[in-house]
């Protein structure tokens, strides 16, 4: 992913609103799946990791994004953005 296609992910989320939350129980593999599914239907989406999970939101990024084999857009604070393209024909988000 270049930097100018980040960048445009980046102001997509900006006005999203965070769909998953995780906290003390963090990655389970129901919130995996989850997460899979959300990123199959939208392409891009917002996770917000609670106070209560003791795990580092980046390392969580990482490891979600090799789970769902999606890329992680940026990690500000405690909320996630990932991305996974979409199929052809199902393809909602154009990259520049």
């Amino acid at each position: 992913m270049t930097t100018k296609q980040r960048a445009y992910l980046k102001s997509l989320a900006m006005t999203m609103e965070p769909i998953f939350r995780t906290g003390k129980n963090s990655m389970t593999p129901e919130f995996t799946a989850a997460v899979a599914e959300a990123l199959e239907a939208r392409e891009l989406i917002k996770i917000s990791v609670l106070k209560n999970c003791a795990d580092d939101p980046k390392e969580l990024a990482e490891m979600l994004a090799e789970r769902t084999r999606s890329q992680v857009v940026q990690v500000i604070g405690r909320k996630i953005v990932l991305y996974k393209e979409g199929k052809e024909k199902n393809k909602k988000i154009q990259l520049p």
